[in-house]
This record gives structure tokens, sequence and C-alpha cells, in this order.
């Protein structure tokens, strides 16, 4: 239940910087709750199982849109070859 908990912390986190205004649009901040995100993820997998895992990886994804939508542009732009 730790995990579930560093998630909802990290929900809460995630949620109170997107309220804040930022010159970089969220960049920087993105990628620290990236790199603080996958630990508390894989221990959400690892402790509470696939299905909680899943939903709190729906989650993150929801909040963190824009890097999932630029890299599946990446391995799409990847995979064509250009």
């Amino acid at each position: 239940m730790l995990a579930i908990g560093a998630a909802a912390a990290w929900f809460v986190v995630a949620t109170t910087v997107a309220f804040t205004p930022t010159r970089d649009h969220h960049w920087r901040a993105a990628y620290v709750l990236i790199a603080l995100g996958i630990p508390i993820l894989v221990a959400v997998f690892w402790q509470s199982g696939p299905w909680a895992g899943m939903a709190v990886l729906a989650g993150a994804m929801s909040i963190l849109r824009w890097p999932v939508i630029y890299l599946f542009r990446w391995l799409r732009r990847l995979a064509s070859g250009r």
C-alpha cells in the first residue's frame, strides 16, 4: 500500500505543478515527474499487481499527455525510416 500512497502523492504534486505558470511550458517539471514516476510505477506493479499498475500508468499518461504524444510521434518516425 505504500506504493499506492506514493502514486497518490505523485498525482497531487503533478496536479499542483500543472496549475502553476512556467516559461518552459512545464517541460522541466515533466522530466522530474517522469524520473520520479517510473520507480513509483514499478513499485505499484510489484506490490499491487498489474491492474493497479495499469490504472496508475493510465492516470500518469493522462497527466503527462504531451510527452507521451511526442514519444509516439518519435517512435512512428523511427518506424517509417524518416
